[in-house]
């Protein structure tokens, strides 16, 4: 009897030796390829109605993010306003695709979006990991009741660049079923990696384990998202799918600050994964500061101009 991808996928987690030996046994990233490829799509040049629609496409992936140790409650409220109405003078701006917030503001966060827009909550002793399973887990559940319907955890990287996979794996499992119907973005604190070959082994092990997407970068850790990291995730999860039938999300965040760049990371994303990709529900901007810069430009468009700097809120 042939094994299909599916079975040998279930094989590559059922020990601990088969797990190391299926990431281990992963093909090794062509770092120059990989960076010259990246550099190579990011001099695509987009304009008119194709501009217009990948704006608006990319103001309706992003993650409105506020994860500071001075938010307060207001402030989480006005972010909320503007997630559901980026534009409050053009109604045809679309909405984002979620808040993302700690967990004890995700209440906060729920009770304003109401059903509108999706809300996250960084989980799991964000961003350093650093914390027993007991009180990763309750603090998943935690923001899960408070209204959370998208979990953003962190890997334990200490335990990655140890070996320790099946440790992260059984972490990521248990997440996943604290989760209950909330989704998990797993964030793999690429910058914290090192190298394109470890990015691609966190990337397949996050997706065996059960992650609904893949995240590059806390925000809080310098590089964050990079063209070249996150074509080795679109690989992988462009992989994934051929091999297990089911689709897995991306998320870059952190970095990411204009409209020039967002919509590279668009070419990105079509050129590696497909146009299956080009969706909020599979690619996703952990960003603040881009939102203004793609609202900027999609006014300028509409008028012709630019517009002062008190168009759009200070977030």
């Amino acid at each position: 009897m042939t094994s299909t991808p599916s079975t040998l996928l279930a094989g590559a987690t059922s020990s601990d030796t088969a797990l190391r030996a299926f990431l281990t046994g992963l093909p090794g990233v062509d770092a120059v390829g990989a960076n010259g490829r990246a550099a190579a799509l990011g001099t695509r040049s987009i304009k008119n109605a194709s501009k217009s629609w990948a704006i608006d496409m990319a103001i309706s992936m992003v993650d409105l993010t506020t994860l500071e140790g001075m938010d307060t409650p207001g402030k989480v409220r006005a972010l909320c306003a503007k997630a559901m109405r980026p534009d409050p003078t053009d109604p045809t701006t679309p909405s984002v695709a979620a808040v993302c917030v700690y967990g004890d503001l995700a209440a906060i966060a729920r009770e304003s979006v109401g059903d509108t827009v999706h809300v996250a909550a960084v989980a799991t002793a964000f961003p350093s990991g650093r914390a027993s399973l007991a009180v990763k887990l309750a603090d998943v559940r935690d923001a899960v009741a408070a209204g959370a319907d998208e979990i953003d955890m962190v890997i334990d990287r200490g335990a990655f660049l140890c070996g320790e996979f099946r440790r992260v794996f059984d972490e990521i499992v248990a997440v996943k079923d604290a989760c209950g119907d909330a989704h998990l973005k797993v964030i793999l604190e690429t910058g914290e990696l090192h190298t394109l070959d470890n990015v691609r082994r966190a990337s397949w092990l996050a997706m065996l384990a059960g992650a609904d997407f893949i995240k590059t970068s806390t925000g809080k850790v310098s590089p964050a998202a990079t063209p070249p990291v996150t074509l080795v995730m679109l690989e992988a999860v462009r992989d994934f799918h051929q091999a297990s039938g089911k689709h897995i999300g991306v998320k870059a965040a952190g970095g990411i600050r204009t409209s020039k760049d967002a919509i590279k990371y668009l070419v990105l994303v079509n050129e590696t994964a497909g146009d299956d990709w080009l969706t909020p529900t599979l690619f996703r901007f952990g960003a603040s500061a881009l939102l203004n810069d793609l609202l900027l430009q999609r006014q300028r468009m509409s008028t012709g101009h630019y517009s002062g700097p008190d168009y759009v809120t200070l977030d």
